[in-house]
């Protein structure tokens, strides 16, 4: 197939919600480019996006698809992400990789949940949108409803380039106000024939006419003047304007159609084609430290991984797109990070499910190769010449997160892999074992999210699992002084063991000035520091040691067993076995015995010392806070609030957006568990939320009572 150039070559992510009809339209657009020369449908499982059996299950999208159209002399790559905020590892990927935005709107519903959440995204990585609504020809269709949906909320003036003549059952025709022509449909794939418009249609088309002129206009000073000059602009100036426009996010070109009947697809490509922004109109791609790469066909070539899929007999596909450079087939790259070699074997073209080999690729284009050494999403591959690394795609922070565990032990080993290779192929899917906890810890987008992900266990990798809540990963620390004495004697035939120290435990605060004194229970205790130990907590907070031992009561040598046995209790504290934190000890007296002394003793003496005093020092149960953004439609924000106050949360702030409001609010963790669930539920699918790990703060004393119950129970079970 041939060489595409730079100025050749168009990057296109397809959005819009579930059921908006994008993977219909994909098919479409895949149809018109002669991929393929008969268009699939999802009620027949035979698309080119959804290939996957859980997406056949469901009829619905659930994984990122890419394909390819070659049009007009034209290569336009296409990306189908879900429409479904749960996956929306898959969007933040391709908004990285493509140039431009198709959002579809559903003519029956408008600008619904979904389609808010992925504009706002769009806003959010300042990518250009042209608007394309979408089954005109359904008995609900209402075109009037849609465009003043998106009129009310698009943040981007949208102007309409086409409007349908007869929108509902039996739609076949529209008036295209940029080439001021009508176009109507004689069949279902997508075969037209141009007519005048009509009579009765004339002021109508001109006046919208005049406003797509007003509009290009807007945005160049010299298409201005000759506007004012002329009273009018051609075809190509006016492309020229909206081309400006598009690329600045000034304003969204409207158009209409039936991906169903394949109407208006082939006129939405050629636009594509003339004005939609490629490579070299849209922002360079970046590198960690600021450098813009130019996407140059001559040159190092770089390449940048954005997508990983596991296939059964071919391994992992390493999807990609070129930087600058050409890529050819045999060509050996370094990894900018760690210095890997890598050897592009094979190029292929993604068309769904299908490759099209080639030999070669440009700047500006994507491809996919296999059998990368370390195929992961977000590297930097190059040839000598160039040592950057461009900047990662930024994934968003998880909102929901559960235990899981193999229903039987034999499988945990294999339970393991399929998570890794579930994470490789969505990073949004993270996965920790927790030492602390005892659980392993799957951390997604939301329920619906890891549903999916409990299906293809159980289906592709055969492993029977569960979900059940995690456990919170408290912490515990004093807010007094108090002070202790142990003595740990055993004697069992032969050398015994014996050990005895005093302590005197107090809360750590930052800077706070060394001890020389304390007064406990009335009896003050005089500290003559030797020596001091400041350690710094893997899991946060820390512990001071002083060491103040006079005249030899204990041996030096046993000094780090006592540190020792203060660590293992900080690990698992006193009162629910929850790390503890924030605490100093002086170790002022202690005895020894010449024969039965020995480290294990004065361990053992230091943890059971520091237990009793951890229970005297006014002991508290701090609890992980985190920092909740919810965007909400104001008219769901009473609901929201008051789930919100139900939960604990305590509200920072309230901002005001275009008929959302933005909730800021501090919520304990233990209380957002199926937090997007209920979200969702109060708002029918139309609040976002993100969440951000705040500190600690001590819980309320009727949950720490009920907390210290459980752990109570739980021993003497």
């Amino acid at each position: 197939m041939k060489k595409y150039l730079p100025n050749e070559i168009k990057n296109i992510v397809l959005l819009g919600a579930s059921g908006s009809g994008k993977t219909t339209l994909a098919e479409a657009m895949a149809f018109e480019g002669k991929v393929i020369d008969r268009r699939g449908s999802i009620e027949a499982d035979s698309t080119l996006s959804d290939h996957t059996d859980i997406e056949h299950n469901y009829k619905r999208s659930i994984y990122p698809s890419q394909m390819f159209a070659e049009f007009n002399g034209y290569k336009l790559n296409i990306i189908d992400p879900p429409g479904s905020d749960d996956f929306c590892g898959g969007l933040f990927s391709a908004f990285k990789i493509a140039d431009v935005g198709i959002l579809v709107i559903n003519a029956e519903e408008g600008f619904e949940a979904g389609t808010e959440i992925q504009a706002r995204y769009a806003r959010k990585y300042e990518k250009p949108i042209i608007f394309f609504v979408n089954k005109l020809d359904s008995e609900k269709a209402s075109w009037e409803t849609a465009l003043e949906s998106m009129e009310h909320n698009s943040q981007v003036k949208p102007v309409v380039v086409q409007y349908p003549l007869n929108p509902g059952v039996g739609f076949n025709a529209f008036i295209d106000v940029l080439l001021m022509k009508c176009f109507r449909f004689t069949d279902h794939n997508g075969s037209r024939v141009e007519e005048p418009i009509p009579e009765s249609e004339r002021e109508r088309a001109a006046e919208l006419h005049n406003k797509l002129v007003e509009a290009a206009a807007e945005n160049d000073e010299s298409l201005m003047e000759l506007y004012f000059d002329k009273g009018e602009l051609t075809e190509d100036e006016i492309r020229s304007g909206l081309k400006w426009g598009i690329s600045r996010r000034d304003l969204i070109p409207v158009f209409c159609g039936s991906a169903l009947e394949d109407i208006g697809t082939k006129r939405l490509m050629e636009f594509c084609t003339r004005v939609a922004p490629g490579p070299l109109k849209a922002p360079n791609f970046k590198t960690v430290d600021g450098c813009e790469v130019e996407p140059e066909t001559d040159g190092p070539t770089v390449i940048f991984t954005y997508k990983v899929v596991n296939e059964p007999h071919l391994g992992e596909v390493s999807f990609f797109r070129v930087i600058t450079g050409t890529l050819t087939e045999g060509m050996e790259l370094t990894d900018t990070q760690n210095g890997a070699k890598e050897k592009i074997t094979q190029i292929f073209l993604p068309v769904g499910k299908n490759r099209v080999k080639v030999s070669e690729l440009s700047a500006g284009d994507i491809g996919c190769t296999v059998k990368l050494k370390s195929a992961k999403v977000n590297r930097t591959l190059a040839t000598a010449g160039f040592d950057g690394v461009i900047e990662p795609i930024k994934f968003p922070e998880h909102r929901f997160r559960t235990a899981v565990k193999a229903v039987r032990n034999a499988d945990e080993e294999k339970l393991g892999d399929a998570l890794a290779k579930a994470h490789l192929e969505d990073p949004t899917i993270v996965v920790e074992y927790s030492k602390e906890l005892k659980q392993t810890i799957i951390h997604g987008q939301g329920e619906h999210h890891l549903n999916i992900l409990k299906w293809r266990l159980n289906n592709d990798y055969k492993i029977d699992i569960e979900y059940f809540p995690p456990r919170i990963p408290y912490r515990e620390t004093i807010t007094k002084v108090a002070a202790a004495d142990y003595r740990h004697k055993k004697q069992s035939g032969g050398a015994g063991q014996f050990g005895e120290v005093h302590i005197v435990i107090e809360p750590y605060t930052e800077g706070a000035p060394v001890p020389s004194r304390f007064k406990v229970d009335g009896k003050e205790i005089v500290l003559n520091v030797k020596g001091t130990e400041e350690i710094a907590l893997d899991w946060g907070g820390k512990l001071v040691f002083y060491n103040c031992i006079v005249g030899g009561a204990i041996d030096a040598r046993f000094i780090p067993a006592v540190i020792k046995g203060l660590m293992e209790k900080m690990e698992e504290g006193p009162l629910t076995g929850s790390y503890a934190r924030d605490i100093r000890v002086a170790l002022y007296d202690g005895k020894m015995h010449p024969v039965d002394s020995n480290e294990i003793s004065f361990k053992l003496a230091a943890r059971n010392a520091f237990k009793e005093a951890f229970r005297n020092a006014g002991p508290k149960i701090m609890e992980p806070i985190y920092m909740v953004e919810v965007l909400v439609p104001s008219d769901r924000m009473g609901d929201v609030m008051s789930d919100l106050q139900n939960r604990r949360a305590m509200i920072e702030g309230m901002t005001s957006e275009k008929g959302f409001e933005l909730i800021t609010a501090r919520v304990p963790l233990a209380e957002l568990y199926r937090y997007s669930t209920t979200l969702s539920s109060l708002s029918n699918g139309r609040a976002s939320y993100t969440m951000k790990f705040h500190g600690y703060e001590q819980v309320p004393s009727d949950i720490q009572s009920k907390l210290l119950k459980e752990y109570d129970d739980k021993d003497d079970e």
